[in-house]
Formats: C-alpha cells, structure tokens, sequence
C-alpha cells in the first residue's frame, strides 16, 4: 500500500469518521505523545528498564500505527504529498550515507 492511498484513507477516515481534523498544533501535541508512548514500550521492553506489569499488554504495532496515523494527518492538513517526500529523502540519504555507514567501523 502506498503513501498516497494511506494519505487518502486517512483523509476518508475523517471525513466519515471525525468532524474535521484537528489543528496543526493539536497533532504536533499528539504525534509527541504518541511518540513518548512508542519510547515507553521501546525504553523498557528492548531496553535497560524494567517493565511495568500494566505495561506487558502495550502493543507496540499499535503505537507505531497511531505514529503513521497522526503524521499522515499533519501531512494532509499541510499539503504535504508524502509519498514524493519520502522518496526524496530516500535517495538523498542513499548518496550522502552510503559510504559513511559502510566505512563505519562500529556497524561492523
């Protein structure tokens, strides 16, 4: 599935869903808190932390998906053709990265 097909279906879900998206910086807010809540499970599943028992039963692909949703959101409410921007930033990140990472000595 595409970006411009998640972008669109997003914007659907809206318009038969929801009233209206929320402004601008009511999605900033809460791409953060769904991004602070990607970290959580991150923090103390993968990492040094211990996780709380209230916490076991968090799904990661949920919080993920709630990232995506959000941020096709914002997308759609700036005009942002996501899908030619994630390419964009793709192939840039392919020239200036590729010799960098391979000669990486801590990637080894």
């Amino acid at each position: 599935m595409s970006l411009k097909v998640l972008q669109k279906d997003v914007d659907d879900w809206i318009k038969n869903h929801g009233v209206r998206y929320f402004n601008e910086l009511t999605n900033m807010a809460q791409l953060t808190e769904e991004v602070g809540e990607v970290a959580r499970i991150i923090a103390r599943r993968y990492g040094e932390q211990s996780e709380k028992e209230s916490d076991k039963s968090k799904d990661l692909g949920e919080e993920l998906a709630d990232v995506i949703f959000v941020t096709l959101c914002l997308a759609n409410q700036t005009g942002v053709d996501l899908e030619t921007a994630f390419y964009k930033k793709l192939d840039e990140k392919t020239k200036r990265d590729h010799d960098r990472h391979q000669q990486n000595k801590k990637l080894k």
